[in-house]
This record gives C-alpha cells, sequence and structure tokens, in this order.
C-alpha cells in the first residue's frame, strides 16, 4: 500500500473522510503517480509539487510498496526554490480559454483585458486543442474536462458566481494588478483601439453623441464602446 495526502485547495477535490489526511492506496505496477492522483478525482492540472519520501518527482514516476506520496498545489507564497518542480514554467498564465458554462465569466476577464477564448458551441475536445495550440489555461467546472492529458494549464472553479469565479482566477494565477479594463471587447475578445467621434457619430444613439466623447472601437467586431453606466457596473461588480 502506498500512503498519499493532498495540501492546502486540492482538498476541495477529495471525500470528506479524505481531506487533510493521509490515505493508503493501492498502487498497482506501471501505474503512474499521474494515474494515481486523478484517481482520487483531482486533476493533473491542479497539482505543482509532488514528493515521494521527500524527494520531488514527475508525474511519469510510477508508485511502489510502501510510498508516501505528498502533492501540492500551485505555491503563491510558500518558496519551494529548492525543490524540482513538475513544470519548467509556473503554471500562472494570462491567456485563456473558457467552458461553454462561463459566457460571464467570460465577459468579466475579456472587460478586465485578459485575452479570453469563449463558445458557447465549444467541445471539451476542442478547448483541450485550444489549451494545448496556443498555450492557454483552461478554466472550467468540469473536473473530467481538465484529466485530459494535453491540458498542462487549468483550473477548476470552485463557485458557481461569476464575480466570485473572476475573484478566484486572480488570485489562483496571481493577476492583481495586471488588469487592463477597457481593453478587450466583452463580446468577442478582440482589441479596443481609440475612435475618434467624427468617424463613428452616425453609428451613435442620439444621447449617447450628446453628451459623450470619448470612444473605442473593437478591432475585430467593430462594436463600439464609451464609459457609460455599463463601464461603471462592471467595475463595480469586479471590484
Amino acid at each position: 500500500m502506498a500512503v498519499i495526502r493532498f495540501y492546502a485547495e486540492l482538498n476541495d477535490f477529495l471525500k470528506k473522510d479524505q481531506k487533510k489526511t493521509s490515505i493508503y492506496i493501492k498502487s498497482f505496477p506501471h501505474q503512474t503517480v499521474k494515474d494515481l492522483v486523478e484517481s482520487m478525482n483531482v486533476p493533473h492540472t491542479e497539482v505543482d509539487l509532488i514528493l515521494v519520501n521527500g524527494e520531488p518527482v514527475d508525474f511519469r514516476y510510477q508508485a511502489g510498496e510502501n510510498d508516501r506520496i505528498s502533492v501540492y498545489p500551485v505555491f503563491e507564497s510558500f518558496n519551494i526554490k529548492g525543490f524540482s518542480r513538475l513544470r519548467e514554467q509556473p503554471l500562472r498564465v494570462n491567456k485563456f480559454v473558457l467552458d461553454v458554462h462561463l459566457g460571464k465569466l467570460a465577459r468579466y476577464m475579456r472587460f478586465s483585458g485578459f485575452d479570453t477564448l469563449y463558445s458557447n458551441k465549444y467541445e471539451d475536445r476542442e478547448i483541450a486543442e485550444i489549451s494545448e495550440r496556443e498555450e492557454r489555461a483552461v478554466l472550467t467546472r468540469d473536473r473530467g474536462l481538465l484529466k485530459r492529458s494535453i491540458i498542462k494549464k487549468g483550473y477548476w472553479l470552485r463557485s458557481c458566481s461569476p464575480v466570485m469565479q473572476y475573484r478566484e482566477v486572480i488570485k489562483r494565477f496571481d493577476l492583481e494588478g495586471s488588469e487592463n479594463h477597457f481593453s478587450r471587447c466583452p463580446v468577442c475578445n478582440g482589441i479596443l483601439e481609440k475612435a475618434e467621434k467624427e468617424n463613428i457619430i452616425n453609428s451613435l444613439p442620439e444621447k449617447t453623441a450628446r453628451y459623450f466623447d470619448a470612444f473605442k472601437k473593437c478591432s475585430d467586431c467593430g462594436k463600439i464602446y464609451w464609459q457609460g453606466n455599463h463601464y461603471y457596473n462592471f467595475l463595480e461588480r469586479i471590484n
């Protein structure tokens, strides 16, 4: 029997009687530690360091009898410089692809300037392929999606509230201070560029043209934005 223990927020994935304790588990021949971890419903994308008998190993390590396995999440403040990470680079990224249930979160992320791909037509296979091809972190409420081997970066959102999900992402990926509000189109993810009022005035509602002078236009879909109530409502929600 091997003994495995999960630390910090990795306990969110475990059954009640498995949380914050050592778990005895049978290891099978040729079973990798990645397979062992995911058999406990913990996606590999949530893990940043694994120690076996006090020594760092990678996901390919095959667990043996009497091994003591410690599994840690992404570290924000604890210094693990002296250990071997599972990846050459930290998991922190600012490019994302979201699953089909996270449309509101996608708007918040885009509004804050984060490069965020989303479509309510994406299939899991497509999301995984985009993540690998474009080196994007997957954000999802589906644990199974994060177990796909080609996904290297991802996060399982604990909350169902878009605002709380936004807070989770900012904290998990250490993005506080990296926001660039009003720089991306919340609808399509395109870059917002300054638009001269005289060039777009025929596309503006009458009252908007009367009371506003500063505008931005999406370089992709052409949608026009100004800092009206929608702008301040977004800021209030995410702040």
